[in-house]
Protein backbone atom coordinates (compact mmCIF):
# COMPACT_ATOMS: atom_id res chain seq x y z
CA UNK A 1 0.00 0.00 0.00
CA UNK A 2 1.53 3.26 -0.90
CA UNK A 3 1.44 5.67 1.60
CA UNK A 4 3.40 9.17 2.51
CA UNK A 5 3.28 8.37 6.13
CA UNK A 6 6.64 6.85 6.68
CA UNK A 7 8.01 10.39 4.60
CA UNK A 8 6.12 12.71 6.95
CA UNK A 9 7.32 10.71 9.84
CA UNK A 10 11.51 11.21 8.42
CA UNK A 11 10.61 14.75 7.32
CA UNK A 12 8.18 16.46 9.89
CA UNK A 13 11.41 16.92 12.55
CA UNK A 14 13.84 17.81 9.78
CA UNK A 15 11.66 20.54 9.49
CA UNK A 16 11.46 21.03 13.04
CA UNK A 17 15.33 20.87 13.33
CA UNK A 18 15.45 23.58 10.36
CA UNK A 19 13.25 26.45 12.28
CA UNK A 20 15.28 25.54 15.26
CA UNK A 21 18.04 26.90 13.55
CA UNK A 22 16.32 30.50 13.06
CA UNK A 23 15.22 30.70 16.87
CA UNK A 24 17.88 32.49 19.05
CA UNK A 25 19.84 30.84 21.82
CA UNK A 26 17.91 32.53 24.85
CA UNK A 27 14.66 31.90 23.16
CA UNK A 28 13.61 28.62 25.50
CA UNK A 29 10.25 29.89 25.22
CA UNK A 30 9.92 29.19 21.81
CA UNK A 31 12.57 26.56 21.01
CA UNK A 32 11.35 24.24 23.93
CA UNK A 33 7.85 24.21 22.87
CA UNK A 34 8.80 23.84 19.23
CA UNK A 35 10.52 20.85 19.61
CA UNK A 36 8.32 18.75 22.22
CA UNK A 37 6.01 19.33 19.15
CA UNK A 38 7.51 18.14 16.85
CA UNK A 39 8.35 15.30 18.92
CA UNK A 40 5.02 15.34 19.56
CA UNK A 41 3.50 15.20 16.18
CA UNK A 42 5.91 12.70 14.86
CA UNK A 43 4.97 10.10 17.30
CA UNK A 44 1.14 10.78 16.72
CA UNK A 45 2.28 9.96 12.96
CA UNK A 46 3.81 6.83 13.61
CA UNK A 47 0.87 5.76 16.15
CA UNK A 48 -1.43 6.41 12.48
CA UNK A 49 1.31 4.11 11.14
CA UNK A 50 0.93 1.43 13.63
CA UNK A 51 -2.62 1.16 13.33
CA UNK A 52 -2.49 0.29 9.32
CA UNK A 53 0.05 -2.01 9.97
CA UNK A 54 -1.91 -3.91 12.93
CA UNK A 55 -5.20 -4.07 10.31
CA UNK A 56 -2.30 -5.81 8.15
CA UNK A 57 -1.26 -3.19 5.75
CA UNK A 58 2.17 -2.43 4.27
CA UNK A 59 3.29 0.50 3.99
CA UNK A 60 5.35 1.90 1.50
CA UNK A 61 6.60 5.26 -0.25
CA UNK A 62 9.46 4.88 -2.91
CA UNK A 63 11.58 8.13 -2.89
CA UNK A 64 14.68 7.05 -5.60
CA UNK A 65 15.59 4.35 -8.07
CA UNK A 66 18.86 4.56 -8.72
CA UNK A 67 19.19 1.25 -10.06
CA UNK A 68 17.23 -2.08 -10.85
CA UNK A 69 17.12 -3.81 -7.58
CA UNK A 70 18.48 -0.61 -6.07
CA UNK A 71 16.15 2.03 -4.67
CA UNK A 72 15.64 4.99 -2.02
CA UNK A 73 12.32 3.29 -0.50
CA UNK A 74 10.57 3.37 2.98
CA UNK A 75 8.35 0.19 3.66
CA UNK A 76 6.84 -0.41 7.59
CA UNK A 77 6.47 -3.94 8.43
CA UNK A 78 5.70 -5.27 11.61
CA UNK A 79 9.09 -4.92 12.86
CA UNK A 80 9.82 -1.61 12.09
CA UNK A 81 6.13 -0.49 13.65
CA UNK A 82 7.36 -1.65 16.68
CA UNK A 83 10.87 -0.27 16.51
CA UNK A 84 9.56 3.27 15.27
CA UNK A 85 6.49 3.52 17.54
CA UNK A 86 8.92 2.86 20.59
CA UNK A 87 11.41 5.01 19.79
CA UNK A 88 8.78 8.32 18.74
CA UNK A 89 6.97 7.75 21.90
CA UNK A 90 10.04 7.52 23.83
CA UNK A 91 11.51 10.53 22.11
CA UNK A 92 8.64 12.79 23.47
CA UNK A 93 9.75 11.46 26.82
CA UNK A 94 13.26 12.33 26.50
CA UNK A 95 12.56 15.75 25.48
CA UNK A 96 10.31 16.66 28.27
CA UNK A 97 13.53 15.69 30.30
CA UNK A 98 15.94 17.52 28.26
CA UNK A 99 13.74 20.70 28.50
CA UNK A 100 14.52 20.71 32.06
CA UNK A 101 18.19 19.27 32.31
CA UNK A 102 19.39 21.48 29.84
CA UNK A 103 17.86 24.50 31.10
CA UNK A 104 21.26 25.63 32.41
CA UNK A 105 23.52 24.33 29.79
CA UNK A 106 24.89 26.16 26.70
CA UNK A 107 24.38 25.36 22.70
CA UNK A 108 20.92 24.41 23.85
CA UNK A 109 19.81 25.38 20.14
CA UNK A 110 22.59 23.25 18.78
CA UNK A 111 21.59 20.34 21.29
CA UNK A 112 17.96 20.15 20.62
CA UNK A 113 18.51 20.57 16.65
CA UNK A 114 20.91 17.32 16.44
CA UNK A 115 18.49 15.96 18.82
CA UNK A 116 15.58 15.98 16.13
CA UNK A 117 17.83 15.26 13.32
CA UNK A 118 17.96 12.07 15.54
CA UNK A 119 14.66 11.61 15.58
CA UNK A 120 14.30 11.54 11.73
CA UNK A 121 17.27 9.52 11.06
CA UNK A 122 15.84 6.70 13.72
CA UNK A 123 12.38 6.99 11.90
CA UNK A 124 14.07 6.24 8.31
CA UNK A 125 16.07 3.13 9.94
CA UNK A 126 13.05 1.97 11.42
CA UNK A 127 10.88 2.29 8.21
CA UNK A 128 14.07 1.20 5.55
CA UNK A 129 12.23 -0.78 2.79
CA UNK A 130 16.29 -1.98 1.71
CA UNK A 131 19.27 -2.57 2.72
CA UNK A 132 20.49 0.13 0.76
CA UNK A 133 18.06 2.71 2.55
CA UNK A 134 18.82 1.24 6.03
CA UNK A 135 22.45 2.09 5.51
CA UNK A 136 22.25 5.17 4.74
CA UNK A 137 20.13 5.78 7.69
CA UNK A 138 22.48 4.16 9.91
CA UNK A 139 25.76 6.03 8.74
CA UNK A 140 23.38 9.50 9.00
CA UNK A 141 23.01 8.07 12.59
CA UNK A 142 26.50 8.55 13.32
CA UNK A 143 26.88 11.78 12.13
CA UNK A 144 24.16 13.35 13.67
CA UNK A 145 24.27 11.75 17.23
CA UNK A 146 28.27 12.91 17.35
CA UNK A 147 27.93 16.43 18.21
CA UNK A 148 25.14 15.43 20.93
CA UNK A 149 28.11 12.72 22.27
CA UNK A 150 30.69 16.11 22.41
CA UNK A 151 28.60 18.45 23.42
CA UNK A 152 30.11 19.65 26.52
CA UNK A 153 33.47 20.09 24.40
CA UNK A 154 35.89 18.59 26.57
CA UNK A 155 39.10 16.63 26.22
CA UNK A 156 37.01 13.69 27.59
CA UNK A 157 34.01 14.63 25.50
CA UNK A 158 35.93 14.82 22.04
CA UNK A 159 38.14 11.70 23.09
CA UNK A 160 35.18 9.33 23.15
CA UNK A 161 33.54 11.03 20.29
CA UNK A 162 36.25 10.31 18.41
CA UNK A 163 36.17 6.60 19.32
CA UNK A 164 32.26 6.42 18.35
CA UNK A 165 33.21 7.80 15.50
CA UNK A 166 35.95 5.36 14.41
CA UNK A 167 33.86 2.46 15.94
CA UNK A 168 30.81 3.31 14.05
CA UNK A 169 32.40 4.37 10.52
CA UNK A 170 34.44 0.78 10.93
CA UNK A 171 31.49 -1.04 11.59
CA UNK A 172 29.27 0.88 8.65
CA UNK A 173 32.15 0.20 6.12
CA UNK A 174 31.58 -3.64 6.71
CA UNK A 175 28.63 -3.53 6.35
CA UNK A 176 28.88 -1.65 2.93
CA UNK A 177 30.81 -4.72 1.97
CA UNK A 178 28.51 -7.00 3.12
CA UNK A 179 25.71 -5.09 1.27
CA UNK A 180 27.47 -4.70 -2.31
CA UNK A 181 28.54 -8.74 -2.22
CA UNK A 182 24.69 -8.98 -1.20
CA UNK A 183 23.49 -7.24 -3.95
CA UNK A 184 26.21 -9.41 -6.22
CA UNK A 185 24.67 -12.78 -5.04
CA UNK A 186 20.73 -11.42 -5.14
CA UNK A 187 20.37 -9.08 -7.39
CA UNK A 188 18.71 -6.96 -4.78
CA UNK A 189 18.54 -5.27 -1.66
CA UNK A 190 14.96 -5.64 -0.56
CA UNK A 191 13.93 -6.91 2.68
CA UNK A 192 12.15 -9.90 2.28
CA UNK A 193 9.99 -12.51 4.76
CA UNK A 194 11.95 -15.63 4.25
CA UNK A 195 15.22 -13.62 2.83
CA UNK A 196 16.81 -13.32 -0.36
CA UNK A 197 19.88 -15.61 -0.07
CA UNK A 198 18.45 -18.88 0.51
CA UNK A 199 19.75 -20.11 -3.27
CA UNK A 200 22.95 -18.20 -2.73
CA UNK A 201 22.81 -20.41 0.36
CA UNK A 202 23.15 -23.74 -1.19
CA UNK A 203 25.91 -22.68 -4.02
CA UNK A 204 28.38 -20.60 -1.99
CA UNK A 205 28.16 -20.98 1.54
CA UNK A 206 31.22 -20.29 2.60
CA UNK A 207 30.85 -17.08 0.86
CA UNK A 208 28.08 -16.49 2.28
CA UNK A 209 29.02 -16.85 5.71
CA UNK A 210 31.88 -14.34 5.30
CA UNK A 211 29.12 -11.82 4.29
CA UNK A 212 27.13 -12.47 7.65
CA UNK A 213 29.94 -11.95 9.91
CA UNK A 214 30.72 -8.90 8.20
CA UNK A 215 27.22 -7.67 9.19
CA UNK A 216 27.21 -9.28 12.50
CA UNK A 217 30.22 -7.06 13.23
CA UNK A 218 29.40 -4.09 11.24
CA UNK A 219 26.28 -3.94 12.97
CA UNK A 220 27.52 -5.27 16.10
CA UNK A 221 29.43 -2.48 16.92
CA UNK A 222 26.61 -0.20 17.70
CA UNK A 223 24.72 -3.12 19.42
CA UNK A 224 28.14 -2.81 21.55
CA UNK A 225 28.72 -6.74 21.17
CA UNK A 226 31.89 -7.89 22.52
CA UNK A 227 34.82 -6.72 21.83
CA UNK A 228 33.11 -3.96 20.31
CA UNK A 229 31.63 -2.52 23.00
CA UNK A 230 34.17 -0.10 23.88
CA UNK A 231 32.55 2.98 22.48
CA UNK A 232 29.84 2.80 24.82
CA UNK A 233 30.68 2.98 27.92
CA UNK A 234 33.03 5.81 26.59
CA UNK A 235 29.74 8.34 25.63
CA UNK A 236 28.54 8.53 29.15
CA UNK A 237 30.47 11.43 29.25
CA UNK A 238 27.71 12.97 27.08
CA UNK A 239 24.82 14.60 28.58
CA UNK A 240 21.93 12.02 30.62
CA UNK A 241 19.48 13.27 27.89
CA UNK A 242 21.93 11.82 25.15
CA UNK A 243 22.83 8.68 26.99
CA UNK A 244 19.29 8.02 27.23
CA UNK A 245 19.14 8.28 23.54
CA UNK A 246 22.21 6.15 23.08
CA UNK A 247 21.38 3.55 25.62
CA UNK A 248 17.20 3.22 25.27
CA UNK A 249 15.99 4.75 22.02
CA UNK A 250 17.92 4.79 19.65
CA UNK A 251 21.51 3.97 18.68
CA UNK A 252 22.54 0.59 20.24
CA UNK A 253 18.59 -0.84 19.49
CA UNK A 254 19.30 0.28 15.80
CA UNK A 255 22.57 -2.14 15.98
CA UNK A 256 20.25 -4.55 17.26
CA UNK A 257 17.79 -3.83 14.47
CA UNK A 258 19.89 -4.08 11.67
CA UNK A 259 21.49 -7.76 13.09
CA UNK A 260 17.59 -8.70 13.20
CA UNK A 261 17.00 -7.64 9.68
CA UNK A 262 20.02 -9.39 8.27
CA UNK A 263 19.17 -12.37 9.77
CA UNK A 264 15.20 -12.47 9.41
CA UNK A 265 14.42 -10.22 5.92
CA UNK A 266 18.12 -11.12 3.89
CA UNK A 267 19.06 -14.53 5.22
CA UNK A 268 15.90 -15.97 6.28
CA UNK A 269 15.24 -18.53 8.60
CA UNK A 270 16.45 -21.22 6.24
CA UNK A 271 19.64 -19.96 5.33
CA UNK A 272 20.63 -19.10 9.08
CA UNK A 273 19.71 -23.00 9.86
CA UNK A 274 21.41 -24.32 7.06
CA UNK A 275 24.83 -22.56 7.15
CA UNK A 276 24.57 -22.80 10.77
CA UNK A 277 24.81 -18.96 11.68
CA UNK A 278 22.64 -18.80 14.43
CA UNK A 279 25.05 -20.88 16.66
CA UNK A 280 27.59 -18.82 15.95
CA UNK A 281 25.83 -15.54 17.14
CA UNK A 282 24.65 -17.61 20.17
CA UNK A 283 28.28 -18.41 21.33
CA UNK A 284 28.98 -14.94 20.88
CA UNK A 285 26.19 -13.21 22.52
CA UNK A 286 26.65 -15.31 24.89
CA UNK A 287 30.30 -14.30 26.32
CA UNK A 288 29.18 -10.60 25.65
CA UNK A 289 26.19 -11.12 27.98
CA UNK A 290 28.11 -13.33 30.85
CA UNK A 291 31.33 -10.62 30.83
CA UNK A 292 29.18 -7.53 30.25
CA UNK A 293 27.03 -8.54 33.25
CA UNK A 294 30.26 -9.13 35.16
CA UNK A 295 32.15 -5.69 34.57
CA UNK A 296 28.93 -3.99 35.44
CA UNK A 297 29.27 -5.32 39.26
CA UNK A 298 32.70 -4.08 39.02
CA UNK A 299 31.35 -0.35 38.26
CA UNK A 300 31.46 2.32 40.59
CA UNK A 301 30.81 5.25 38.10
CA UNK A 302 26.60 4.98 38.28
CA UNK A 303 26.29 5.34 34.21
CA UNK A 304 29.12 3.06 33.45
CA UNK A 305 27.29 0.72 35.39
CA UNK A 306 24.05 1.48 33.41
CA UNK A 307 26.25 1.02 30.35
CA UNK A 308 27.16 -2.30 31.05
CA UNK A 309 23.93 -3.37 31.97
CA UNK A 310 23.33 -2.49 28.35
CA UNK A 311 25.73 -4.17 26.85
CA UNK A 312 24.30 -7.32 28.60
CA UNK A 313 20.49 -7.19 28.02
CA UNK A 314 21.44 -5.96 24.43
CA UNK A 315 22.60 -9.20 23.95
CA UNK A 316 19.55 -11.19 25.46
CA UNK A 317 17.29 -9.72 22.28
CA UNK A 318 19.96 -10.26 19.86
CA UNK A 319 20.33 -14.22 21.37
CA UNK A 320 16.19 -14.54 21.21
CA UNK A 321 16.57 -13.55 17.16
CA UNK A 322 19.36 -16.07 16.65
CA UNK A 323 17.50 -19.08 18.10
CA UNK A 324 15.23 -18.67 14.60
CA UNK A 325 12.06 -19.63 16.37
CA UNK A 326 8.61 -18.14 16.27
CA UNK A 327 9.31 -17.78 20.31
CA UNK A 328 12.40 -16.87 20.68
CA UNK A 329 12.15 -13.39 18.36
CA UNK A 330 9.27 -12.34 19.58
CA UNK A 331 10.49 -12.67 23.39
CA UNK A 332 13.36 -10.38 21.92
CA UNK A 333 11.26 -7.85 20.29
CA UNK A 334 9.00 -8.01 23.54
CA UNK A 335 12.62 -7.18 25.46
CA UNK A 336 13.63 -4.53 23.08
CA UNK A 337 10.32 -2.87 24.33
CA UNK A 338 11.17 -3.80 28.12
CA UNK A 339 14.64 -2.68 27.99
CA UNK A 340 13.76 0.39 26.26
CA UNK A 341 11.34 1.40 29.06
CA UNK A 342 13.43 0.54 32.10
CA UNK A 343 16.87 1.58 30.91
CA UNK A 344 15.37 5.15 30.08
CA UNK A 345 13.54 5.21 33.56
CA UNK A 346 17.38 4.39 34.84
CA UNK A 347 18.91 6.84 33.24
CA UNK A 348 16.30 9.57 33.77
CA UNK A 349 16.78 8.84 37.52
CA UNK A 350 20.78 8.56 37.39
CA UNK A 351 20.47 12.33 35.51
CA UNK A 352 19.15 13.45 38.79
CA UNK A 353 20.64 12.16 41.36
CA UNK A 354 23.91 13.43 39.34
CA UNK A 355 22.44 17.03 38.73
CA UNK A 356 21.47 17.31 42.67
CA UNK A 357 23.65 15.71 44.32
CA UNK A 358 26.96 16.35 42.21
CA UNK A 359 27.94 12.55 42.74
CA UNK A 360 28.74 10.35 40.27
CA UNK A 361 30.31 7.09 42.22
CA UNK A 362 27.65 4.46 43.78
CA UNK A 363 29.81 4.24 46.49
CA UNK A 364 29.01 8.03 47.40
CA UNK A 365 25.19 7.84 47.22
CA UNK A 366 24.87 6.76 50.45
CA UNK A 367 21.31 8.87 52.55
CA UNK A 368 20.59 9.74 48.47
CA UNK A 369 17.09 7.50 49.12
CA UNK A 370 15.66 9.87 52.13
CA UNK A 371 17.05 13.16 49.77
CA UNK A 372 15.18 12.16 46.59
CA UNK A 373 12.92 9.44 47.80
CA UNK A 374 10.90 9.56 44.32
CA UNK A 375 13.52 9.49 42.10
CA UNK A 376 14.98 6.10 44.48
CA UNK A 377 11.43 4.87 44.13
CA UNK A 378 11.61 5.06 40.76
CA UNK A 379 15.49 3.54 40.20
CA UNK A 380 14.79 0.52 42.58
CA UNK A 381 11.29 0.02 39.76
CA UNK A 382 13.38 0.16 36.92
CA UNK A 383 16.28 -2.22 38.77
CA UNK A 384 14.10 -4.32 39.87
CA UNK A 385 12.35 -4.91 36.31
CA UNK A 386 15.85 -5.46 35.11
CA UNK A 387 17.17 -8.39 37.14
CA UNK A 388 13.47 -9.83 35.78
CA UNK A 389 11.33 -10.07 39.44
CA UNK A 390 7.63 -10.18 39.60
CA UNK A 391 5.65 -7.72 38.92
CA UNK A 392 7.55 -5.62 37.05
CA UNK A 393 7.73 -6.39 33.03
CA UNK A 394 10.90 -7.03 32.98
CA UNK A 395 10.07 -10.70 34.64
Amino acid sequence: MVSSLPLYAVIIPIIGALLLVFIAEEKDNIRNPLALLTSLLTAVIVIFIIQQVFRGSILSYKLLQILPGLDFTLRVDPLGALFGGLASVLWVFTVLYSIGYMSFGHNRRRFFIFFLLSLSVTMGIAFSANLFTLYLFYELLTLVTYPLVIHEGKEKDHKAGLRYIIYSFSGAGLVLFALFATFGFAGSLDFAQGGILSEAARTAPLALSIIFACYLLGFGVKAAIMPLHSWLPSAMVAPTPVSALLHAVAVVKSGVFGILRVMYSVYGTDAMSELNLGVYVIVLISFTIILASIIALRQDFLKRRLAYSTISQLGYITLGGALLTQLGLTGGLLHIVNHALLKITLFFCAGAIITMTGKERISELNGVGRRMPLTMLAFTIGSIGMVGILPINGF
